[in-house]
């Protein structure tokens, strides 16, 4: 394949009790932009309304022949799934449809191998890979076989021998030794912080993060438009009127996160379970905003980190949009014809805690989360410096 050509992808999803057919286009949407971040240009979208998967084909026979009947005639690259499939599922779809079959934890450990940048997190995507690729090796054993690299192809598997269990799990060791020892040196860095109070960025993938980062430490964190753009976590010291602390920028969550990665990621995750305050960002111009908290602070309950105080800030004011109802429509109010003022009122109302809405982008109401900030970290600042002045 041509170095700059990108490979062409087609989407499957499922419609089910708990799925319906608004809520998939969504998630197809956050599919394709995960595609689009590993390096694919989706040209279709199937969709099939069933009770449940079929447990050896995922979606039923007619739709299968019919995704492989478009495959053979636009010459597709890959077919990824929304949901998790087995190693069995992959190679019965695979014989059908005639291409690469991807599920969703496939394609997002794909996307963390690019972006892995620094020792520690091509150890913990190494480990997370081979923990996902062991349990399918059976049902993926003639995939493996032809891997001639691209998206999904990433980093282990890429050779007949390293398929065999032994190889992996020999393999799996070794870098389960290797991260402890990375383990170790990062809370060895962790504790030659000294006992400066630690805030955590944490959020959606995607919702501003980084370039809020680059906001308060005036520091040059990379931030893209991508899915995971930020992998590495970024420690900087920040001084607010002789307050130091430290603020540390996070990778970012998502919808059916691989609990592989997240075991793999527990070194990085660190930052956050031993943070003192987390600010909580979130792209209030998403529709499905809301969900995207219920999932942050599920992954927060799941590393025991929810208990700590939280800024919850609302990100991406500029394109916020609503659709204002004339005097006389009698449809039921929904998200979209919320005003952002009603949408601030509902949450300073609703949540215990201090919530700030702002801009990264257009730097709007910067100083005022600056010095919502600042409250917070002065109250643990001088608890745990009594005798401070404001500076250490």
């Amino acid at each position: 394949m041509e170095a700059n050509k990108k490979e062409t992808a087609i989407l499957i999803g499922l419609i089910h009790e708990h799925q319906d057919a608004d809520r998939l286009t969504e998630y197809l949407d956050e599919l394709e932009f995960l595609a689009d971040t590993a390096g694919a240009q989706t040209k279709k979208r199937f969709t099939q309304k069933l009770a449940h998967p079929d447990p050896g084909t995922f979606i039923g026979s007619g739709k299968l022949n019919e995704i492989g009947a478009y495959v053979k005639e636009h010459k597709i690259d890959l077919a990824i799934f929304d949901d998790e499939l087995s190693g069995s599922q992959i190679r019965n779809i695979e014989k059908v449809v005639q291409c690469r079959v991807l599920d969703r934890n496939n394609l997002i450990l794909d996307i963390f191998a690019k972006r892995a940048r620094t020792a520690q997190a091509k150890v913990q995507v190494e480990l997370a890979q081979y923990q996902y690729l062991l349990p399918r090796l059976t049902g993926m054993w003639t995939h493996l076989e032809k891997q001639r690299g691209g998206i999904g192809m990433r980093g282990p598997g890429e050779t007949e021998i390293e398929t065999d269990r032994r190889v992996i799990r020999d393999k799996l060791a070794r870098l389960k030794t290797k991260l402890k020892e990375i383990e170790k040196q990062s809370l060895t860095q962790r504790k030659q912080r000294g006992e400066l109070v630690r805030v955590a960025l944490v959020g959606y993938t995607n919702v501003g993060k980084s370039t809020l980062m680059n906001l308060l430490s005036k520091s040059d964190v990379f931030a893209e438009n991508k899915l995971f753009a930020t992998l590495d976590t970024t420690v900087r010291k920040i001084v607010y009127e002789n307050i130091p602390f430290l603020l540390s920028d996070t990778v970012g969550f998502i919808r059916k996160l691989p609990h592989d990665l997240i075991e793999s990621f527990k070194t990085t995750l660190d930052e956050v379970r031993e943070a003192d305050i987390l600010m909580h960002v979130v792209d209030i111009s998403h529709p499905l905003f809301e969900d995207h908290i219920n999932v942050v602070n599920e992954t927060l309950r799941e590393i025991h980190a929810h208990d700590k105080p939280i800024i919850l800030v609302f990100n991406k004011i500029d394109a916020y949009h609503f659709v204002e109802k004339e005097e006389d429509d009698l449809t039921p109010m929904t998200k979209e014809n919320i005003s952002l003022e009603e949408l601030k009122k509902s949450w300073i109302a609703r949540i215990e805690g201090t919530c700030v809405f702002i801009s990264a982008t257009n730097k709007t109401n910067i100083e005022e989360l600056r010095n919502v900030l600042l409250k917070k970290v002065k109250e643990l600042f001088f608890v745990r410096y009594p005798n401070a002045n404001g500076s250490i």
